[in-house]
């Protein structure tokens, strides 16, 4: 199971989240130790570790579970990048837990530039509404705060608004310092394995607002090109994985975290300036500063201007980031069955975040409340519909690829069997017959495909010149559109000098000699497709038992360790000098040729074809038969799927679910939802900065409904026809939150009524 995660923004119910993305993690690495190879582990006695168990040994699946993209805005943002850096390098999430029931206080926020208390609780009132709302009888203090904290919250309240007039009452220094404070706390605590494993990558994905904007130049018919003005802005962070994990720099993360969270009239904009600040008043270096800039902000890097970005919260324009959670599915390697999950958290659903009038009464809004909706509350609660429409268009298209599969397969083994007879597998297989064998094979099937091969061959040669402008374009350092569409000009340019998109030219059978070279030179996904097609059968054979696992696990890891080689050259960074890049831009032909020698496929060939010859080897004769089927039969399927996936390809192939955490589904200790357990819900959801027992309320609610619903979303992996025994996870779930009761109860000390309560409750 892969869990894709969405954090979405939620002020100070952070502190909830905080308490969901612990169990998350805690689920995670479960999960690490129940399939580590070093048994002689200590692995940790939980319920996950026991759902686990139960899974495998009454239903048959040994079910892993990884984490590997994150995404958030805001409040969801500070999550989802703190959660990814305790996935990444196998930090523990535990050091945050104080720093988020201790500083996300408004006493902490509420600060001056050089970090030291602003004085504002001896600002006379400037603002009288204040008194009103913190002192009036039967108002939001009397209503929803227990009477032991009305004194401390009714204080906070009417000197946060004793600040400046239309001036953010929260310090952005501040903030950062906080938050470089945790990212530190983290690095400082106990590490362990990465909670991946070395082959997958891990993505995280932050959404920012660019206040200010960029021009956009989008091309049109009429006139040729107008300019737009785009706010939206991702930052991305990989970690690709291997034996030395890194997600990002400690400074970059702060910079991510503190620009997604300046939620409009709380926090001031971020600027670069205000980061290294206080990076320079601590003494830290920042030594991929100027990298990170280019990246970030290559418009204003590329004019020198960086500095004067001005970020605010990224839930402005989207707070469900789920569009690039999407997009990283196209990279995501296959070794097992996946059960590929997107998780969101929505810690208020049907909760607005900025509320101006508490009556539930349809009623025409006033000017204020016209004026915020429009600004804040109507683009972050805009409904995820697009999305979820998304991820089910790729999932029928995945189901519809995975019947047209299942009913080639036995016509493709037939026609691979006549072509190169039943004892197919008998003989070893040696680098040379490989390279024959899968030469025979392409010609097979371009033969047998007919007319549908000019279709499929001209879709090939589009998505190859297309990879080959990406590639060209990332290669220049180029970051405006009409650079590359300068590029893909070229490119194609190149394509028909050479004659190679002529309808002529690639035809069932009788392709031109000069368009296979092409392909040869620069079809590098050709190959990975197909790596990844021989990936997916030795599944098969592993989960029919039908082979040694050892001799399993090495022809696993020799075709992952080609479909890396393979993939290296598509991801080379670089830049090109001024000259060249001019050069490329009036002819992409030396660029190209440059590219060739480059990638160099022939000797990567040459190697897939002895490495692979030894991996099969290994098997007996039916598996290593089925393998080669697979492999040498892949030409057909790809001829078959690849229109239909319109040169994309995909790794992951199987349909995607999508699940949601939030105190509306955690029912299995609390009806009511959201309303009925949060506290940071009170006060336009900024509620948990005035009370810690508000914090430490909602980071145990956190917990606990994370817990319920992370048991649920496991268990749905189950196959139908499967099932665990009855009364197993109700037992389950009562075990995951008598456990939290009894961690949390001796930090938690303000909320001592609540304890009592869940103890009763849970039973």
């Amino acid at each position: 199971m892969r869990l894709a995660l969405i954090c979405y923004g939620g002020i100070s119910l952070a502190v909830y989240m905080h308490g969901i993305t612990k169990e998350v993690w805690r689920l995670a690495k479960a999960s690490r130790d129940f399939h580590s190879r070093e048994r002689e582990r200590p692995q940790e006695e939980s319920a996950y570790a026991r759902l686990l168990e139960a899974i495998a040994a009454e239903c048959g699946i040994e079910l892993r579970v990884l984490v590997d993209i994150l995404a958030g805005a805001s409040a969801g943002g500070i999550n989802a990048i703190f959660l990814a850096e305790a996935i990444s390098n196998g930090r523990s999430l535990e050091p945050l837990t104080a720093l988020w029931l201790d500083k996300a206080d408004v006493e902490e926020l509420v600060t001056r530039e050089d970090g030291k208390a602003a004085g504002w609780l001896k600002r006379l009132a400037s603002m009288p509404i204040a008194w009103w709302l913190a002192r009036r009888g039967g108002g939001a203090v009397e209503a929803s705060v227990d009477p032991e904290q009305r004194h401390e919250v009714r204080t906070k309240l009417a000197s946060l608004v004793r600040t400046r007039w239309f001036a953010p009452p929260f310090g952005g220094p501040g903030f950062t310092r906080i938050l470089v404070g945790a990212l530190d706390a983290m690095a400082a605590g106990p590490v362990g394995p990465p909670l991946l494993p070395d082959y997958q990558p891990l993505d995280l994905f932050v959404t920012v607002t660019d206040f200010h904007g960029f021009p956009e130049r989008l091309r049109l018919h009429d006139p040729p090109e107008v300019k737009e003005t785009e706010h939206r802005l991702t930052l991305d962070f990989r970690d690709p994985g291997g034996n030395n994990r890194h997600l990002a720099d400690i400074a970059e993360l702060a910079f991510a975290a503190r620009a997604t969270a300046s939620f409009p009239g709380a926090f001031p904009p971020f600027q670069v300036g205000e980061l290294d600040r206080v990076l320079a008043e601590q003494g830290r270096a920042w030594p991929g500063r100027a990298d990170f800039l280019a990246a970030t902000l290559p418009r204003r890097s590329a004019i020198g201007a960086a500095e004067d970005a001005v970020l605010i919260d990224g839930s402005v324009l989207a707070n469900a980031p789920f569009r690039p959670a999407i997009r990283a599915l196209q990279s995501r390697p296959a070794r097992r069955e996946i059960d590929r999950r997107f998780v969101y958290i929505d810690p208020k659903p049907g909760i607005r975040s900025v509320r101006l009038t508490g009556s539930g009464r349809a009623e025409a809004p006033g000017f204020f409340a016209t004026i915020f909706g429009a600004l804040s509350d109507i683009p972050r609660e805009q409904p995820i519909r697009d999305n979820l429409e998304a991820i089910e268009i790729r999932s029928a298209r995945i189901r519809r690829m995975r019947r047209i599969v299942d009913a080639m397969r036995v016509e493709v083994e037939a026609a691979i069997e006549r072509a190169f007879g039943f004892t197919l597998g008998l003989d070893r297989p040696t680098p040379e017959r490989l390279a024959a064998w899968r030469n025979k094979a392409q010609n097979v099937a371009a033969a047998k495909a007919g007319y549908a091969y000019a279709a499929y061959g001209q879709l090939k040669l589009s998505s190859v010149a297309e990879e080959i402008a990406d590639l060209l374009h990332r290669l220049s350092g180029a970051t405006e559109r009409p650079g590359h569409e300068r590029i893909r000009e070229t490119v194609w340019t190149e394509v028909r000098r050479m004659g190679l998109d002529e309808p002529a030219a690639i035809k069932a059978g009788k392709t031109r000699a000069d368009v296979i070279l092409f392909f040869r030179r620069y079809d590098l996904r050709f190959r990975i497709r197909r790596l990844r097609w021989l990936a997916r059968r030795l599944n098969e054979i592993d989960e029919a038992g039908a082979a040694p696992r050892e001799t399993i696990e090495a022809a696993r890891e020799a075709i992952h360790a080609l479909i890396g080689r393979y993939a290296a050259p598509l991801a080379a960074q670089g830049r090109m000098s001024e000259a060249e890049l001019q050069r490329l831009e009036q002819d992409a032909g030396p660029a190209m040729a440059a590219l060739a020698e480059a990638f160099d496929a022939r000797a990567l060939d040459e190697e897939a074809d002895g490495i692979l010859a030894e991996a099969l080897a290994g098997f007996g004769a039916e598996p290593r038969r089925a393998l080669l089927l697979a492999y040498l039969g892949f030409p057909f399927y790809d001829i078959a799927t690849l229109p239909l996936l319109q040169g994309e390809g995909l790794d992951e192939f199987d349909p995607v679910k999508v699940d949601r955490i939030s105190p509306d589904d955690a029912r299995a200790i609390r009806e009511g939802g959201a309303a009925a357990t949060l506290k940071g819900i009170q006060f336009n959801s900024f509620g948990a900065f005035f009370s810690r027992a508000y914090r430490e309320n909602d980071y145990l609610w956190g917990r606990l409904h994370g817990a319920d619903r992370l048991i649920d979303i496991v268990v749905s992996a189950i196959p139908e026809g499967s099932h665990l025994a009855p009364g197993t996870i109700a037992a389950l779930k009562r075990e995951a939150f008598r456990a939290i009761l009894a961690e949390e109860k001796g930090r938690l000390k303000t909320i001592a009524p609540l304890f009592e309560e869940l103890a009763k409750e849970v039973g």
